[in-house]
């Protein structure tokens, strides 16, 4: 019963065994292979990189949230069922984290236990957020929902908001939560509500965050 509601919220996609898990182990890779990039990019000073990709700041970007929370939104709305999304988004940051430390701990020398903790019980606890997050593809009012949430953090990533002021966290954040629109994508109508629904959450929160800090 409880599979039929959901199913009337966003309708699982059929695949073949052999697709299925063909996707799961690419997705794995890849977060093995964006774990390592994240890494080397981490330990390599920025005016070793070319020119044109010193402004970016990659290390930093590679390291913050915004980009894995977007990561994690991808694989996990494009994924065939929500089971699969849970599956999929465990296996990609499972592969990230265990590439990321490999290095750190077995190439750096470094043992960051406390950080590492952190990260491995994010990638633990994934299923859970994938699975919902799944039913964002779609124009139920659920989906609607669960889509103004994520806008809204992927804003706490790209934006600050202060008192007196509003403005950028970082570029690369700012098109990492412009790409969420169209991973989220429905109609014009909807995504624009769940622009300004995500945006005035968005401001509702930071304005709680503002007011605590201030107790």
């Amino acid at each position: 019963m409880l599979k039929n509601k959901l199913d009337y919220i966003r309708q699982p996609v059929t695949l073949s065994i052999s697709k299925n898990v063909c996707n799961s182990l690419l997705i794995f890779a890849l977060g093995i292979v964006l774990g390592l990039v994240s890494k080397v990019l981490d330990e390599t000073p920025s005016n070793m990189l070319p020119q044109i990709l010193q402004p970016l700041d990659l290390g930093n970007f590679f390291s913050r949230m915004g980009f894995w929370l977007f990561s994690g939104i991808c694989v996990s709305v494009f994924s065939s069922n929500p089971l699969r999304a849970a599956l999929n988004t465990f296996l990609f940051l499972a592969g990230m984290v265990g590439s990321y430390y490999a290095y750190t701990v077995f190439v750096a020398g470094f043992y960051p236990k406390s950080y590492m903790m952190i990260w491995v019980g994010m990638a633990i606890l994934s299923p859970i957020p994938a699975f919902v997050c799944w039913y964002a593809k779609s124009t139920h009012i659920v989906s609607l929902c669960i889509s103004t949430v994520l806008v809204m953090f992927m804003a706490r990533q790209a934006f600050v908001f202060g008192f007196w002021y509003f403005d950028v966290r970082y570029p690369l954040e700012l098109l990492l939560f412009l790409g969420t629109f169209g991973v989220l994508y429905k109609t014009p109508k909807q995504t624009l509500l769940i622009g300004i629904s995500g945006m005035m959450l968005f401001f509702l929160l930071s304005r709680c965050d503002l007011m605590f800090g201030l107790l």
